[in-house]
């Protein structure tokens, strides 16, 4: 089959890789037919990871099922299903909490979690390919309504960044009526922006300083603030009649900028931004990747997976911060049934739909961030 494979910093080829095949008997095999480059991708696209030459992206995977295993019950070939990124098995200790981003069967003894095609979360290859091989099947698969087909562009995006999204705005402790701030107006930060709005937020204020992704928070009823313009901590604070924002999401991760020195990387930058945009006793939710250690990292601190926070401020504010992958398969039901119910609709950042030949291009233009690459889905075999 043909599937996107890592050749080195930024280098991915469409290559020739072997089928996948039932190896297990709770294995199922899915035809891809929707799979999303992520901006998790790019940190890994980039060579800031040690993600293994030859291993195949891909962790955002919609497609229809073709075979499955003799102790796969729930589904049948030709069932549309919808694949969490997180690989989880359904029944070890974190997995009964619901805890399933942080299976203890998905990765090496140790070390909790894993992911499709992402870099030290187990050996599972990704789904920018033909077909993928998922594991433990019955409790992974999520089936698709009757409109699956039409809606996948939707639907997909219930693999990762629509439920990250939510869980942005659950780990900030967000309650209707609140004011919230996202800092990152990526896909995550759009689809936090997408689930606040939905949640009965009173306003939602989103910063970043790329046009194209404010226009995109705009036109769901954000309030966008250019961080390359104007004080975003300031702004915030205007806005909310100087007490800050009730709660506050972390969209960016590590390699966020300070656009005024040369786009510098500055890992705290958002993080410190937050602590002084939300108000005292608020919550912060942190979904934006930050890894253990980062040896190609610009800042010393960032080399050892270390930020200068401002703990002090934070603790004189009496603030919450809770982090970590979202739990996918604590989400992607309800936001399922709120797309066919036409109460959500996370296709509208959805920029480029290519052919999966096309992948090394996209990935080019979206890690550039160029204008107009907003989120790119792959359909493979089209």
């Amino acid at each position: 089959m043909k599937a996107v494979v890592y050749r080195g910093p930024n280098q991915v080829a469409v290559e020739d890789v072997p089928d996948p095949k039932i190896e297990r008997p709770t294995d199922a095999v899915v035809k891809i037919t929707s799979t999303n480059i992520c901006g998790s991708d790019l940190h890994m696209y980039e060579g800031r990871t040690d993600f293994e030459q030859g291993r195949v992206f891909g962790h955002e995977n919609l497609g229809v099922v073709v075979e499955v295993g003799p102790a796969v019950e729930r589904l049948k070939p030709g069932d549309w299903v919808c694949m969490p990124f997180n690989i989880s098995c359904g029944h070890c200790k974190n997995c009964e909490r619901g805890l399933t981003n942080y299976c203890l069967k998905a990765n090496e003894p140790g070390v909790a979690g894993g992911a499709f095609g992402f870099a030290d979360m187990g050996p599972w290859q990704g789904g920018q390919a033909e077909f993928l091989r998922v594991p433990w099947a019955d409790f992974m698969c999520l089936k698709l309504p009757p409109d699956a087909e039409e809606k996948q562009s939707d639907y997909v995006m219930c693999a990762d960044i629509f439920p990250t999204g939510w869980h942005a705005t659950e780990l900030a402790g967000m309650k209707p009526g609140d004011a919230v701030v996202i800092y990152g107006a990526g896909p995550v930060g759009l689809m936090a922006a997408h689930s606040a709005m939905i949640k009965g937020a009173c306003s939602v204020m989103v910063v970043d300083c790329h046009s194209d992704r404010l226009k995109l928070a705009e036109s769901i009823g954000a309030i966008a603030i250019d961080y390359s313009k104007e004080d975003p901590v300031q702004r915030v604070m205007d806005l909310t009649h100087g007490r800050g924002a009730d709660a506050g999401c972390e969209c960016v991760g590590y390699q966020c900028h300070d656009h005024h020195h040369h786009r510098q990387e500055k890992p705290n930058l958002t993080m410190n931004n937050l602590v002084n945009s939300v108000k005292f006793t608020g919550g912060i939710g942190v979904v934006g990747v930050f890894v253990p250690e980062d040896p190609n990292g610009p800042d010393a601190l960032e080399k050892e997976g270390k930020i200068a926070l401002d703990w002090g401020m934070l603790w004189f504010k009496g603030q919450r911060v809770a982090t970590g992958q979202c739990p996918v398969k604590a989400y992607n039901r309800q936001l399922r049934d709120l797309i066919h119910a036409g109460r959500a609709k996370p296709s509208f950042i959805v920029s480029h739909e290519l052919k999966l030949e096309q992948a090394p291009d996209a990935y080019q233009h979206f890690d550039a961030r160029d204008h107009g690459w907003t989120k790119v889905i792959l359909h493979p075999g089209t």
